[in-house]
C-alpha cells in the first residue's frame, strides 16, 4: 500500500505542477500574444512558489488525491499566496484576474482530483 501513496504522490506533484504551469502559459499568451519564455517564468513563479507552500501546509503527502481534504486547500493556498507574491511584485491582481485564476484554479487542481478519486473508488474524504 505505501507504494501505491508514493506513486499518487508523484502523479500529484506532476499533475499540479503542469496545470499550474499551464495556467501560467495560456494566461501569458492571451495577454502577450506571444512565448516569451521569460515572460511565461515570471508568470509562473509567484504560482510555483504558492504550490511549494500549499504542499507543505496542506500535508499533501498523507492524502495526496483528496478533492476535498487536500485539492481544495492545495487550490486555496496556490492561488492566495500567487497572487500576493504577484501583488508584492508590482505585477497586475485586477478583479477578473483574480476571478479567472482562482476559477481555473479551481478546476484543474480539485476537478483532476475529484477525477482520480472517482476512478480510484474513494468518497474524496
Amino acid at each position: 500500500m505505501a507504494a501505491k501513496k508514493s506513486s499518487h504522490l508523484l502523479t500529484a506533484l506532476l499533475v499540479d505542477l503542469v496545470l499550474v504551469v499551464l495556467f501560467s502559459i495560456v494566461g501569458y499568451y492571451t495577454h502577450a500574444q506571444n512565448f516569451d519564455p521569460n515572460g511565461i517564468i515570471d508568470t509562473a513563479l509567484p504560482f510555483l512558489i504558492g504550490l511549494l507552500v500549499a504542499w507543505l501546509l496542506n500535508s499533501v503527502w498523507t492524502a495526496p488525491l483528496a478533492p476535498l481534504r487536500t485539492g481544495v486547500g492545495v487550490w486555496a493556498t496556490t492561488v492566495l499566496l500567487g497572487l500576493v507574491i504577484r501583488a508584492l511584485l508590482g505585477d497586475g491582481t485586477a478583479g477578473p484576474f483574480i476571478v479567472v485564476a482562482a476559477s481555473l484554479n479551481f478546476l484543474t487542481l480539485v476537478g483532476w482530483r475529484t477525477i482520480a478519486a472517482a476512478v480510484a473508488g474513494r468518497t474524496g474524504k
